[in-house]
């Protein structure tokens, strides 16, 4: 299964969810009605015993109140909570405990943690989301959350980065790259948020019973009081019952997820050893996956491993057993789990290192990882890469590092902190022209932050002959330094950038990327904008805007004539949706650029898909790669919330 059918399942898993929700409510609203009559005597037993329907005895004004109320409360807690989780995964790190790891940080374990998602991330073609550590938790688990790619969160324990390898950490890190692409997150916010709402019910059988046992101290009695009582623990009861059954839905719908989480992790790093060798160092060591903060149970689903253990985990269990994770991955293996508790080297191995302790590479897979392609082999995985978005290939990743390992480090280094990240995200879209130059950098003289602007006049002359194969992975380990700007820096860094890059009275498609690159990542953190219902099953529905961008494409990839309308065709016959009009170049405003995209993000995902792949096949069609094409490529991808993975320049 496919990243595009994935997200396809999780909207109709999503669609069987809601349905559940709908029949616990009913239930919830039955049950608490049956509760309200019998105690408040609305229901005369008498009659029921001699023969009398329940439904003659049903006081309809009651259960309609008291149906209204419990709906209000059950929906109102639902929405509230994935509302509130709406705005990041950060919310669940750090209610969990979590801290934020700086992206510069010193600490060699925690370096060796960022290094490993960064390169995950990288090769997937998604900014490195960020990581929170979970510096109390010694048991070796960690998590996704998030409510898509853009604002996800990777949280990890303590426990994971003292005890586990490289390797295994990968594998750990990989499973978990796995729930982003997979649509998972979104589906463990739904799940915990109707879950909050069923819970409401016997929060307010608590709340019933803790005010009684004041209000009514020396003045209520009797009857009045026993029906009180009667009524919180009821509503309790009620409560514990719904949320009891809320979580075998949401184990039987989190175990099938990690079995597939697992098989994509063996995919991302073509090293079972890995993510196995980590699931043995949990059953093998006495903290296991355990996590002690009382939030763990909430979002139990969203664990890499078992993280809350009791006395009815076995039934609600939101994870296979260990044993069978391990032999689905590892069939070979003997049963034994790891209690050494040895791990490798803190100190990074190199990329000849990290490929020896690998299965043997084949040798066009060794100058993947090494060189820049051939323009040929490049072609070959344009058209490859739509296939693998959200699950990139082994040696893609090893291509990341090995583009890491070769960027210099005063650059790396600076884009990994806020002030540097935004000196080399200004010094990228600097002129090359002197005059041009001058009235840019006398415009960040007088707006940007003195600091930002000194450490651009140093980076600039270094960034100006940067070769082009590293504009998109520095692009990537920019952006989590720029998500920890304040607002009024943020925002101040986004004039300042749209304002260089207007400066120069041209259209630059370069430019345009790395702006909307940055935006489509950044905004939906700082400028939250309203996310839309609205979908588009049919391409068709879109046609202007698909003519527009690919369009765009076209021209960006060609200049004489004919190529461009061969390109434009190539793209064209891939859709088959009918007839569509090249756009006149001079009527082509990215203003409107940025409108079609925003529309096209719309679209249902297979169709987002085949859009992709009709952009691969404009690309491909003149078997030439420039890099503004996959810039152009990565860009559109961005803005419509598939996470491109990395392709690798020819020379």
């Amino acid at each position: 299964m496919n990243f595009f059918e994935s997200q396809d399942k999780v909207r109709k898993n999503t669609f069987i969810l809601a349905l559940l929700f709908v029949l616990a409510l009913l239930s919830l609203i039955l049950m608490t009605n049956l509760l309200v009559m019998g105690v408040f005597g609305f229901l005369n037993s008498e009659q029921l015993q001699n023969g009398g329907s329940l439904l003659e005895q049903m006081d309809w004004q009651t259960f309609t109140t008291v149906s209204v109320g419990v709906g209000i409360l059950v929906v109102a807690g639902s929405l509230y909570k994935i509302m509130v989780l709406s705005t990041g995964g950060k919310v669940v790190a750090e209610a969990l405990g979590g801290q934020l790891i700086p992206q510069n940080t010193n600490d060699p374990k925690q370096r060796k943690l960022l290094n490993v998602v960064e390169e995950m991330a990288i090769a997937s073609g998604t900014p490195p989301p960020p990581v929170y550590l979970l510096t109390k938790e010694s048991g070796i688990n960690a998590f996704a959350a998030g409510f898509s790619p853009r604002d996800a969160v990777i949280g990890v324990t303590q426990g994971t980065v003292d005890h586990l390898s490289r390797d295994q950490l990968q594998g750990v890190i990989a499973h978990e790259f796995s729930h982003i692409f997979n649509g998972d997150m979104r589906l463990n916010i739904r799940l915990i948020g109707a879950l909050n709402g069923i819970l409401i019910i016997g929060l307010a059988g608590y709340y019933i019973l803790y005010a009684s046992s004041f209000s009514g101290r020396g003045r209520s009695n009797g009857k009045n009081a026993a029906g009180i009582l009667a009524l919180g623990v009821g509503l309790m009861a009620i409560g514990f019952a719904g949320t009891f059954f809320g979580g075998l839905i949401k184990a039987a719908v989190s175990r099938q997820r990690e079995y597939l989480a697992d098989a994509s992790a063996v995919q991302f790093t073509r090293n079972q050893d890995g993510i196995a060798g980590a699931l043995k160092r949990i059953g093998g060591l006495k903290f296991g996956s355990k996590l002690e903060s009382p939030a763990a149970p909430e979002v139990s689903h969203a664990f890499f491993a078992q993280g809350v253990s009791g006395f009815m985990q076995g039934l609600a269990a939101t994870h296979p057993p260990l044993k069978q994770r391990i032999l689905r991955i590892d069939p070979q293996w003997d049963g034994k789990f790891d209690s050494s508790d040895k791990i490798d080297s803190i100190q990074e191995p190199s990329l000849g290192q990290r490929q020896n302790k690998k299965e043997k590479l084949t040798g066009q897979q060794i100058v993947n990882t090494t060189i820049p392609l051939v323009a040929g082999a490049a072609i070959a995985h344009v058209a490859k890469s739509i296939n693998q978005i959200g699950s990139p290939q082994a040696e893609t990743i090893e291509h990341a590092r090995s583009l890491l390992s070769e960027l210099p480090l005063a650059i790396k280094e600076a884009a990994r902190e806020p002030y540097g990240a935004r000196a080399v995200m200004y010094s990228l879209v600097l002129d090359l022209g002197q005059v041009v130059r001058d009235k840019q950098l006398s415009h960040l003289k007088l707006n940007a932050e003195q600091d930002v602007f000194v450490l651009t006049q140093k980076l600039a002359p270094k960034l100006t002959g940067l070769e082009t194969k590293f504009r998109l992975p520095l692009i990537d380990i920019a952006i989590p330094a720029l998500k920890q700007l304040s607002l009024n820096q943020y925002l101040a860094f986004r004039d300042n950038l749209s304002s260089l890059i207007a400066m120069d009275s041209r259209l630059d498609l370069l430019e345009w990327s790395l702006q909307n690159i940055l935006f489509t990542h950044l905004d939906g953190q700082f400028l939250k904008p309203e996310r839309s219902t609205t979908s588009y099953s049919n391409i068709k529905q879109l046609q202007q805007e698909t003519e527009l961008i690919l369009s765009v494409l076209a021209y960006a990839g060609q200049q004489d004539p004919s190529d461009i309308e061969a390109a434009f065709g190539a793209a064209v016959q891939i859709l088959d949706i009918g007839k569509l009009q090249l756009v006149a170049k001079n009527a082509i405003h990215l203003a409107d650029l940025d409108r079609a995209l925003r529309e096209l993000e719309k679209l249902r995902p297979l169709l987002k898909q085949q859009l992709l792949k009709a952009c691969a096949a404009s690309i491909e069609r003149d078997q030439k790669i420039a890099p503004i094409e996959v810039e152009l490529l990565r860009a559109f991808a961005d803005a419509l919330g598939c996470p491109m993975p990395l392709i690798a320049l020819s020379a």
